[in-house]
């Protein structure tokens, strides 16, 4: 059942996935969070793990960076592997003072600046909104553990470096209620939808663009950020 992009067998992933951007935060969480923990794929460096958290079989495995790159990993679990939930968990740029280093943002629907949804020939605008249900589990699960925690909007952007080093645009998503800005959550969404499946993103603010907190080191993004995975782990059904 491998595909051009996944080496697993159909029936190696649970039905739940976590899914950080970065391949080695997937080891990390295997190795640190997860019980019998065993690679199920590793094309390209993609790694894919599925163990158990207390007694629950859950899979974790990389994204990638961006949009297309998660389109294509989360359209195949959903299709060929037969997942059903998928939680993104990464790290995002606050773009509000109020939204500070190591707070937990919960995505309850995701902006954009890609053109991710043209596929779908809609007659419109699409808005990609999170699975309420899985909305709510994670709320409910960081209200009991104490964790500063956000939930609304957030913009995934298809840009990092922009080359209009002058541009305004963070302002005025931030003037529109935006939290933070990531690069992956509006095409899991939009997959998600199309296909009839589950999604969410749980996020980590590393930095910020409006206040002068110093920005995680990227080995602290891949290891200490315990309670946006636990939330993650502690709702997966």
């Amino acid at each position: 059942m491998a595909t051009p992009h996944n080496a697993a067998e159909r029936g190696d992933f649970a039905k739940t996935v976590l899914m950080p951007g970065d391949p080695l935060r997937a080891k990390f969480i295997a190795e640190n969070f997860l019980e019998d923990a065993k690679l199920v794929t590793g094309v390209r460096g993609m790694y894919g793990y599925t163990g158990t958290y207390r007694g629950k079989k859950v899979s974790v495995m990389g994204s990638g960076m961006g949009m297309p790159s998660i389109g294509i990993y989360s359209y195949e679990l959903f299709t060929q592997y037969d997942v059903e939930n998928i939680i993104r968990i990464g790290s995002a740029g606050s773009m509000q003072k109020d939204v500070h280093i190591r707070d937990v943002v919960i995505a309850q629907g995701a902006c954009t600046d890609s053109n991710f949804a043209h596929q779908y020939h809609l007659p419109g605008t699409y808005s990609a909104i999170s699975s309420y249900s899985l909305l709510e589990q994670a709320v409910n699960v960081a209200k009991e553990k104490n964790v500063n925690c956000h939930v609304g909007n957030i913009l995934s952007s298809d840009l990092f470096y922009h080359a209009d080093i002058d541009s305004d645009a963070g302002e005025r998503w931030a003037l529109m209620g935006v939290m933070c800005v990531e690069m992956e959550a509006y095409g899991l969404f939009a997959t998600a939808a199309s296909l009839g499946k589950q999604a969410l993103a749980i996020l980590t603010i590393s930095d910020s663009l409006v206040s002068d907190e110093e920005d995680m080191t990227s080995e602290a993004r891949e290891k200490s950020l315990t309670d946006m995975i636990e939330i993650a782990l502690e709702m997966a059904p």
